[in-house]
């Protein structure tokens, strides 16, 4: 490993150094804005997971030169040496400073935030409406730890029909050090960008016709989707899932019920109704943005058994969700997605075995997909918010549930506050890649409201009716965001057993191709996903574009390799390995994929 790969990148939230050091150098950079472009007005600027931005009201678009500027002037403003000084006012007194400097959007924020009203002054040169915190001085930041990134459009307050403001993007560290290492990192991630490699291995696409945020897969992208998908469907199969299928919509009356109504509705598409008095009644369909509700109407259809359960219920269910345009990011944060879900109907007894089983087959998925750099984290609601359905008592016995579950398994955790589904608390498995970003995948919910908003029951042995306990379940999450992973995770080079194209043979010659057409049709009727290249080109042109297209498995053959009945073989991880028997070569396949190994 290089030197620099073991200097450590904290984030925001890790260290209050860096809080304030990330937080002054958005305030810096406004003060050097405002110098610089005297027509430009502030809104807000904090820290972010690696940096800082500000968003600006200015008349003309801030091009990659100004940047530059700003840069040369945020430097020039550190070695000044400000003192960064806090002062309280009244609400009265800091809506006179603001009317008195013409800046609209400050006053909306005046009128949002509680008191105490607090402002930041560099020095007696500039100042803003700010919670803190920040350093002593600009000479606390170091000239050499900053870079000022990119300029993106972003609407005040979030919203399309407000001001389109300019957001100025920047990142901070404590040395010139961490920042080197930031920026080696930055130029890594954009050489795997999952939308750069998808585009170049034709994987999927985006089409304005179709709409952003809503992916169209190719033959190619669709046989990774269906490896992945066909993976799962057998280890659910070996632990007892029952396939369902079911709508992509339904009357919004059942998401009412479920809560997702009154609790998500504001990430859910429009709802259709055919009149406008239909409308203002609720009375209409809406896209599903959840497959739960569904899979309870299968549960609920008949009366169960204490003997039927634990019931579980799994689909590849599609679901739409809202998203911003502005939030949205390639295969990571898309419009429609597709959720490995599942959801088992246990009885309060069985709950602790059967959280155990989930756990363990969502490990045996990482451990398929080499995804072994991962913390668990124990997603709990706030109890200070209202955003949560259920009695502190049904939330009690859910968490304790999944903590149960973590402390018998004996996995590293930690606790998320704040981070549970309205409905009931997660365990999230939180991958940290290659390039040290964290990404959330599978993830399993313990959930005893939905159960009690339904009035599910069933019979117990005693001939009472009781009710089951839910567990939510997805190893993959969404299909779209784990693909989206993997591709920057492996830089394209997918394991044999995943690859669209698994094994490429190419024909020195015209006279070779019959040859190879015999050997592929072998390897088809074995399930391996093998090209013949009959393009024509010189060997050295097709070994190219193989290595480009990252195939994992490629085989030359020419006039001796017919004659040996063999193939020579060169593989991404071996490099040449020379001729081997075209039945050993079938074997040696084979055995790689029943085992998601290598050749």
């Amino acid at each position: 490993m290089a030197e620099s790969e073991n200097i450590y990148l904290p984030k925001t939230d890790e260290s209050d150094d860096l809080k304030r050091i990330r937080h002054t150098f958005s305030h810096v950079m406004a003060m050097a804005v405002q110098r610089l472009f005297p027509k430009a007005q502030v809104t807000i600027g904090p820290w972010t997971e690696y940096g800082f931005y500000y968003d600006f009201d200015n008349p003309d678009p801030f091009s990659d030169k100004d940047l530059k500027t700003i840069k040369k002037e945020m430097i020039k403003i550190i070695k000044k040496d400000y003192p960064v000084e806090r002062e309280e006012v009244s609400r009265a007194e800091a809506k006179q400073r603001i009317e008195a400097l013409g800046e609209p959007y400050k006053l909306e924020i005046l009128d949002s935030i509680e008191e105490p009203i607090t402002l930041y002054h560099m020095g007696d040169q500039w100042w803003d409406l700010c919670a803190g915190p920040h350093v002593e001085s600009t000479r606390k930041l170091h000239p050499k730890a900053f870079d000022l990134e990119s300029v993106a459009g972003a609407y005040w307050r979030g919203d399309e029909t407000k001001a389109q403001l300019q957001r100025i993007y920047g990142t901070a560290w404590e040395t010139p050090e961490q920042l080197q290492e930031y920026k080696r990192r930055r130029e890594e991630a954009k050489k795997r960008d999952h939308r750069k490699l998808g585009k170049e291995l034709g994987l999927f696409l985006f089409s304005e016709d179709v709409g952003p945020g809503l992916p169209l897969w190719t033959p190619k992208g669709t046989l990774l989707r269906s490896t992945l998908e066909d993976f799962l469907k057998q280890e659910q199969v070996k632990r007892g899932y029952l396939p369902v299928v079911t709508p992509h919509i339904a009357k919004i009356d059942l998401f009412k019920t479920s809560g997702h109504w009154q609790k998500y509705s504001e990430d859910m598409f429009p709802m259709m109704a055919e009149t406008e008095e239909a409308k203002a009644n609720e009375v209409g369909f809406v896209m599903k943005p959840m497959n739960c509700p569904f899979h309870i109407q299968i549960y609920k259809d008949e009366l169960r058994s204490y003997k039927e359960l634990p019931m579980r219920l799994a689909e590849f269910g599609t679901v739409y969700r809202y998203e911003q345009s502005g939030e949205l990011g390639g295969l990571t944060r898309v419009r429609g997605f597709t959720v490995d879900d599942a959801h088992l109907f246990v009885t309060p007894d069985q709950l602790d075995d059967e959280f155990l089983k989930v756990v363990d087959l969502i490990l045996a998925v990482f451990k398929s997909l080499q995804l072994d750099n991962f913390k668990a984290r124990l997603s709990f609601r706030d109890p200070d918010s209202d955003k949560y359905i259920g009695s502190d008592d049904v939330w009690e016995k859910s968490q304790n549930a999944i903590r149960r579950a973590v402390e018998t398994l004996g996995m590293e955790h930690f606790e998320g506050i704040g981070e549970a589904a309205f409905y009931g608390p997660k365990l999230d498995f939180i991958f940290t890649d290659a390039l040290g970003r964290e990404w959330q995948l599978g993830t399993t919910q313990v959930d005893y409201n939905l159960p009690e908003r339904f009035n599910l029951e069933y019979v117990a042995d005693d001939g009472t009716r009781q009710r089951p306990v839910m567990i939510h379940r997805a190893p993959f999450g969404s299909l779209e965001r784990l693909i989206g992973i993997l591709i920057e995770e492996y830089a394209g080079l997918f394991p044999l057993w995943l690859a669209p194209e698994q094994v490429r043979l190419m024909p020195v010659t015209a006279e070779q191709l019959p040859f190879a057409e015999q050997v592929a049709e072998q390897m088809q009727q074995l399930g391996v996903r093998v090209v013949v290249d009959r393009s024509g080109e010189r060997l050295g042109k097709m070994v190219r574009n193989s290595e480009k297209a990252k195939i994992p498995v490629m085989a030359v053959i020419g006039a001796k390799e017919v004659e040996a009945n063999s193939l020579s073989i060169r593989t991404r991880q071996e490099g040449d390995l020379g001729a081997i028997s075209v039945p050993d070569v079938i074997t040696r396949v084979k055995a790689a994929l029943d085992s998601h190994g290598y050749f």
